[in-house]
Parts: structure tokens; sequence; C-alpha cells
């Protein structure tokens, strides 16, 4: 049986649940909410995510819903150095999402390690397949072309 955790870091938020695979069986899910808020008793994803490891006993993967893929990822990637780099460039895109899956992905590498393998998952690859009249905003298309912005 493998044990996937599943996360989601928000701005001030991580959502998560774990599953028991291949029966796709919800072993623990929870969030914590307010994070790095004023007052707040969680500082940061790092504090967050260790706090959420001490009620699991076993992870063998981990994937992350990421917000925004620009261009570069149109399907689930593994996480490596040449893939944290690319989602880093992403964060422009949404920078108020993406840096926080980013801190997500970081914090989980250092608590699990290397040997855990993480996959990102981003809600823009839906996108990717669609014609370019459906995925341009209408904004000036310089804008696209210069700074990668679309559905």
């Amino acid at each position: 049986m493998l044990r996937i955790l599943v996360i989601n870091c928000g701005s001030s938020s991580i959502k998560y649940e774990l599953f028991e695979m291949p029966s796709q069986r919800s072993l623990v899910k929870g969030s914590i909410e307010h994070i790095g808020e004023s007052g707040a008793r969680i500082k940061n994803h790092y504090t967050g995510l260790k706090m959420i490891l001490t009620k699991i006993d076993k992870v063998d993967a981990v994937g992350h819903r990421l917000v925004h893929g620009g261009e570069r990822f149109k399907e689930p990637a593994l996480i490596d150095r040449n893939v944290i780099a690319k989602i880093s460039a992403c964060c422009r895109l949404a920078p108020l999402h993406n840096p926080a899956n980013l801190e997500g992905i970081i914090a989980i590498r250092r608590l699990l390690g290397d040997k855990i393998p993480q996959v990102a998952v981003f809600d823009t690859a839906f996108y990717t397949s669609l014609p370019s009249f459906a995925y341009i905003y209408g904004l000036p298309y310089e804008l696209y072309k210069q700074l990668g912005i679309r559905r």
C-alpha cells in the first residue's frame, strides 16, 4: 500500500489529505488557516507542514496543487531542481498563490528529504489545449507575448 499526501498550500493556509493507494481510502485530512497572519500560532508553511507530518506515520509520495504553470507545464511534473526553478519563474503570474505553493514544495523537501517523490499538478494545465481565441484574455496581445498572460 502506498500513502500519498496531497497538499494545497495557499497564501495563508494549508489543506491536506493522506490517501492509501490503490484503494484511494482517505486516512487523514485537515487544514491550517491564518498562517503568517498577525497573532497566528503558525508563522510559516514549513512550521505548518512539520505539524501536519506529526499526525502521519508514513508518506511514500507527495502531490502538490499549484495554481499557475504558465505555458511551461501542460501536465503533472515530477519535482526536481529544474521544475522548482520553472515554478519560481511562474510566480509573477500568480503572486498570491505560487510563492506559497513553492514554499510547500521546499518545506516538504526539507522535512522528508529528496527520496520522497513530489509531483506538481497545475490548475492551468486544463487550459493548455484550448485554441488561442479561447485562452487569450481581452488584453493587448503584446501582454500575452511579453508576459505569457493567458488562461
